[in-house]
């Protein structure tokens, strides 16, 4: 079993930047694509950003490229989304996502909530303009 813990949110302003960190416990996640989702009031969870299992690998959705960095630390089983240039529309709950395990570390990422085994609870972002 894995459990998954964000930590991070909180409010900003627009254009601002914000440090999402996602802590894994009760087993490795070594051998996990992680992910990033969000889930606005009234509208479907959507995929913000993934990476592979062996970190070589990143991918985001079209309104956060360029804005958003997402990086792995495998000795720590930590995941962080570096968020920049903030706008108000990226306002939402953010929660991370574990796929997997994998034996192969030729695991690509993936965008699909059902792909998704393990997931936190959230942590609120809240951007004013």
């Amino acid at each position: 079993q894995v459990h998954l813990v964000e930590s991070g949110g909180g409010l900003a302003q627009a254009g601002g930047s914000l440090r999402l960190s996602c802590a894994a416990s009760g087993r490795t996640v070594s051998g996990y694509a992680m992910g990033w989702f969000r889930q606005a009031p009234g509208k479907e969870r959507e995929f913000v950003a993934g990476i592979s299992v062996r970190s070589g690998v990143t991918n985001y959705t079209n309104s956060v490229k360029g804005r958003f960095t997402i990086s792995r630390d495998i000795d720590k089983d930590t995941v962080t989304l570096q968020m920049n240039s903030l706008k108000p529309e990226d306002t939402a709950v953010y929660a991370c996502a574990a796929a997997g395990p994998f034996s192969s570390r030729n695991v690509g990422v993936f965008r699909q909530v059902y792909e998704y085994t393990y997931w936190g609870q959230g942590t609120q972002v809240t951007v004013s303009s």
